[in-house]
């Protein structure tokens, strides 16, 4: 926190002659995209107020301060008030963080900090600017038409109300200040309505050319004056499950982006981290290509903290910063190329990175914590606390940050591992959920029936690799690989038909009698364990068959076929190369080489 208002208040400073005055750090504005219970606003809040009481007694302006009133809290108070901003799209985190404000700047006999207009709810990564407004487009331009003048006189009126909200005095009657905020609500939905019909567009659309063909229908009920009438559908959207809950930035704190040089002074917090499975499956339809479309050259594969950061970049005025914490991840991949690689190419330069902070408490949790300024940086740029001369989108203290060159000779010599996607695939004593078979069950099962054993792998991680010294196994997992599920009489002849008609009975799983290869029936028992335990418990986002591995990994099977032995490494942690043998399933937290030669 320090490390990202420290550059703030210095300009401040750089930009006078004398010591900063308290009114100019109250015009400063933090904001956590990704609020949660408000911890980081609480920290800028005690920060931020020092700085407001070191700058009363510099200029010797301390106010008016009522007598039962500490000046620090009194100042924390005001900056709460007119300073900090905050967006959480869990309804619950915005109270909870309003609670911790509040305690924060609690003075005895006095009412409690008016936060409404600060800290909202809604889903910081969908959102229209007042322009794609306008334009009633997602892609922004277009033309302006009847519409923009409304719009003007709705923001004018909404930035005149907030105003007097940020502004009003300890003896503003709480009734007066709630009947402020329900005006400014009402002035802003004006303008929001026509920003989240155009997202409805685009989340109710499967492709462009849908939601292009729903675009053009809403505008041409807006011509017609029906914006209204289409309201209760959106709301709709708004309380599925999961919701879409837009927050058009420039339109809710117009007093941020309405002066000159728009845009945050600071930006602070622990944004979410999830890959890219999760993200579908915890969010309505269309939401990963919205971030796709929302971030230019970003891929589908990044972790949703890229999204973030880039998001907090762009709403960063010149000259801002933001201090974001995230995993390792952000630094490797399609990650770095959508997060901190398009960010040091467009304005961005990290000043202080700290690669490897362990988490305070007891929580076993390694984090990064990055700070980035937009805009030219002159001062010290500081490498897990060492001065050097650049800090690169790889988090490393010389380089570029854009991907090496990929050599063709070094081409199917490595490979992640398998995306089994169900546990239920595995036998593992260790397992708490009960989701996994117990060993016993399938030391039978191979006892009983020989052949069992031919699908049924020792199934080796990450953790295997980095704990033990033998890369010990404690785990199995039944392979069906890709493999039809059963045969079945279906009046065809595997042998007579055309390749096509082969290629779509394997895609369906059911082939003709007479094909010549393992099916997954052939192993009843095992099949019947998957369909108990992994059958029906994927998110709608996997594309397998549910007998199938989420990702078999075929390509990395077909290249060490023949080989005694492949090298591995976690994903996820600094080790040596181990050796291990074929004979195993490999997971995807660990990278898989093909000795050369």
């Amino acid at each position: 926190m320090r490390e990202a208002l420290a550059p703030v208040l210095r300009r401040l400073q750089a930009d006078a002659d004398t010591p900063t005055r308290a009114e100019q750090i109250l015009d400063l504005k933090v904001c956590d995209p990704a609020m949660g219970s408000g911890a980081s606003l609480v920290e800028a809040c005690r920060q931020l107020g020092k700085a407001v009481v070191q700058a009363w007694h510099a200029h010797d302006e301390l106010p008016d301060i009522p007598a039962d009133e500490d000046e620090e809290i009194y100042a924390q108070r005001l900056v709460a008030q007119r300073c900090l901003y905050g967006v959480d799209r869990n309804p619950a985190a915005v109270d909870l963080a309003k609670l911790s404000l509040w305690l924060t700047t609690l003075a005895k006999d006095h009412p409690l900090t008016f936060l409404n207009h600060a800290l909202r709810h809604g889903d910081s990564l969908v959102g229209l600017s007042r322009a794609q407004i306008e334009a009633f487009h997602w892609k922004g331009g277009g033309q302006t038409g009847t519409e923009t003048v409304a719009i003007l006189e709705h923001l004018r009126r909404l930035a005149e109300l907030r105003d007097r909200i940020r502004n009003a005095g300890e003896d503003t009657p709480d009734r007066e200040l709630h009947d402020l905020w329900d005006e400014a609500q009402h002035e802003a939905g004006q303008v929001t309505l026509l920003g989240d019909l155009a997202l409805s567009a685009f989340f109710e659309g499967k492709t462009n050319k849908a939601r292009e063909a729903n675009r053009k229908r809403l505008a041409g009920a807006l011509e017609l004056g029906e914006a209204e009438s289409h309201r209760r559908g959106f709301e709709g959207l708004r309380r599925s499950d999961p919701p879409l809950a837009p927050f058009h930035w420039q339109i809710e704190f117009p007093e941020v982006f309405d002066r000159q040089n728009p845009g945050f002074d600071a930006i602070v917090g622990n944004p979410p981290f999830a890959g890219k499975n999760t993200v579908r499956a915890a969010n309505v339809d269309g939401y990963p290509e919205w971030l796709k479309e929302m971030h230019a050259e970003s891929h589908g594969n990044a972790d949703l903290v890229a999204h973030f950061f880039r998001r907090a970049f762009n709403l960063l005025r010149e000259g801002g910063t933001f201090g974001l914490i995230a995993t390792n991840t952000i630094a490797q991949g399609n990650t770095r190329n959508t997060g901190l690689r398009w960010i040091c190419e467009h304005g961005g330069e990290i000043y202080r990175a700290a690669r490897r902070y362990k988490w305070p408490g007891q929580a076993a949790v390694v984090v990064s914590v990055l700070h980035v300024h937009r805009g030219c940086w002159d001062g010290e740029r500081l490498w897990d606390g060492k001065s050097v001369p650049t800090i690169t989108a790889f988090l490393f203290h010389r380089g570029g940050h854009r991907d090496p060159a990929r050599l063709k000779a070094n081409a199917k010599k490595s490979f992640q591992g398998s995306i089994v996607l169900g546990m239920g695939f595995t036998f593992d004593d260790t397992d708490k959920k009960g989701v996994a078979t117990p060993l016993a069950e399938m030391r039978r099962l191979i006892e009983e029936d020989p052949r069992n054993q031919e699908v049924i792998f020792p199934y080796i991680g990450g953790e295997e690799v980095n704990t033990s010294p033998t890369h010990a196994h404690h785990r199995y997992v039944i392979n069906f690989h890709d493999w039809p599920l059963r045969r079945e009489d279906n009046g065809e002849s595997w042998e007579d038909a055309e390749e096509g008609e082969r290629k779509e009975w394997r895609r369906q799983g059911i082939v003709p009698l007479d094909y010549p290869d393992p099916v997954a029936a052939d192993w009843p028992e095992l099949l019947a364990i998957i369909e108990r335990r992994v059958k029906g418990t994927r998110g709608s986002h996997s594309t397998a068959s549910w007998w199938h591995f989420e990702r078999l990994r075929s390509e990395l099977y077909a290249e060490i076929a023949g080989r005694r032995h492949v090298l591995a490494n976690s994903q996820s942690a600094r080790t040596w190369l181990s050796r291990l043998s074929l004979r195993m399933a490999y997971t995807h937290t660990r990278r898989t080489y093909t000795p050369w030669g």
